[in-house]
């Protein structure tokens, strides 16, 4: 490899490197006005904070409308995450083991949601409910954000499916084993892993879900949506203190993900 040849590629990892600090900084700086300024004791956000206090996540834990939104958020997330994890395992393995006719076309259908932008969804999803009655309604809530999730558990499972050795369900079938024994006993144990991932990365999923919320929700309230109503009135700090617990959640979450995933990758390595 020439001097040049050999120049350039290091230039190009160079300016890779810089291109992705430079987006994790900018990622990252949002964070850091917003912690801070969640523990501030001044009564209108302020930055750097004059001093620290807890005032605003004592104003957040003692309001019963930011609690109810809580606990709407956790429980439209827990069942439609739960939701989505059955229907989009199960479509991921048809769709992995399958080799039916226009299987590339149902996958795409499938995908559907992830690629088409989030306000047309929530047009289409508007009119869908109201259609059958289901608008405004917890019900429909749930409904909706369990096809919004569907796909991001095809994704992760459709991976570790296509990953996973097809020679060992059959091993399973020539046995005797039905179905649904192999799918309990042989399938899922050795995905766990993933359907662990899949499951977190759905009810995350769900739980910031605010565009197609604020169409369909009606009276019902979710923490996405009521932050975004408070700024639409007037800029409460309370937000932040909401924004840092949201933050402290979601990191928490991803690093039980790479913790689970990173111990299943050693034990593979392991047995292998």
């Amino acid at each position: 490899m020439s001097r040049a040849a050999i120049g350039g590629s290091v230039w190009t990892r160079r300016g890779l490197a810089a291109m992705g600090i430079f987006g994790l900084v900018f990622l990252t700086v949002p964070l850091v006005i917003v912690i801070p300024m969640s523990f501030s004791s001044a009564r209108a956000l302020t930055f750097p904070p004059p001093s620290l206090s807890l005032r605003w996540y004592e104003t957040f834990f003692g309001d019963p409308r930011w609690m109810e939104a809580m606990w709407t958020s956790t429980f439209v997330a827990a069942i439609s995450s739960v939701a989505a994890l059955l229907l989009g395992g199960l479509a991921a393995y048809g769709l992995r083991r399958g080799t039916f006719k226009g299987r590339d076309w149902a996958e795409g259908n499938f995908m559907a949601p992830l690629i088409v932008p989030t306000i047309i969804v929530a047009i289409a999803l508007y009119l869908g409910l109201a259609k059958v009655g289901l608008l405004g309604s917890l019900v429909g809530l749930v409904v909706a954000h369990t096809l919004l999730n569907v796909p991001l558990v095809m994704m992760v499972l459709g991976v570790a499916i296509r990953e996973f050795d097809q020679r060992i369900e059959q091993v399973a079938w020539s046995l005797g084993a039905s179905w649904g024994y192999t799918m309990r006993k042989v399938v899922l144990p050795n995905l766990a892993p993933s359907v662990f991932a899949a499951w977190i990365f759905a009810f995350i999923g769900s739980f910031d879900e605010v565009i197609v919320t604020s169409f369909i929700a009606g009276k019902y309230e979710t923490v996405p949506k009521k932050m975004f109503n408070e700024l639409v009135l007037e800029v409460n700090p309370t937000i932040t203190a909401v924004a840092t617990l949201l933050i402290a959640f979601t990191v928490l979450a991803l690093a039980a993900v790479a913790f689970v995933l990173g111990r299943a990758g050693k034990l593979k390595e392991t047995v292998v």
